[in-house]
């Protein structure tokens, strides 16, 4: 084993895989760890880039759950909508115009929504149109979910391996210390 890492994994966004350092002895031989200092310190830096890699996954997560919620709203309202053109009648509703402030709109039957897409970009869709969109935007954001909860799993797992290999390399380097005394 000649690093801390193993190369990046590529079903993981390119992470780094941690190598589990078994034998302290022969790997502080290698040529490129010269001193438990120097180790410690790359593995700490390892470390430091894991828990930033951690803290953006988190907040593309809680990103992600926000919008989950946001995206079923929609589809209950083209739901509704489409109930109410059902039965040809209008649809009474309140509006937010500004926070605690809202517009009373009387919605007439209708076979058509506007659906914000984000940067400033509304766009007029049928029905249908609007719940295949939606649809498959919710399907997308629960995958990529899913795969960013599967990616902090194998990143919590590096962290441990990296914490793990930095507290034998210390304690290594105390035993060395103490026989060094001797």
């Amino acid at each position: 084993m000649t690093s801390i890492t193993s190369g990046s994994d590529s079903e993981h966004l390119g992470i780094p895989k941690a190598v589990f350092v078994e034998d302290v002895d022969s790997f502080m031989q290698q040529p490129e760890n010269d001193s438990t200092d120097a180790v410690i310190r790359r593995l700490d830096d390892l470390n430091s880039k894991y828990r930033f890699m951690e803290m953006n996954l988190l907040q593309k997560k809680k990103r992600l759950r926000g919008k989950l919620p946001d995206i079923q709203i929609c589809l209950d309202m083209v739901e509704q909508l489409r109930k109410y053109r059902e039965n040809g009648t209008n649809m009474e509703t309140n509006f937010l115009l500004a926070h605690n402030l809202y517009g009373k709109a009387t919605i007439p039957p209708t076979d058509k929504v506007c659906l914000w897409l984000g940067a400033n970009v509304m766009l007029e869709y049928t029905m249908d149109e609007a719940e295949e969109l939606l649809r498959g935007n919710q399907k997308t954001a629960q995958t990529t979910l899913e795969k960013v909860d599967e990616d902090l799993d194998f990143l919590r797992d590096q962290i441990t391996t990296t914490e793990v290999n930095m507290a034998r390399l210390h304690n290594w380097a105390v035993k060395q210390r103490q026989q060094n005394k001797k």
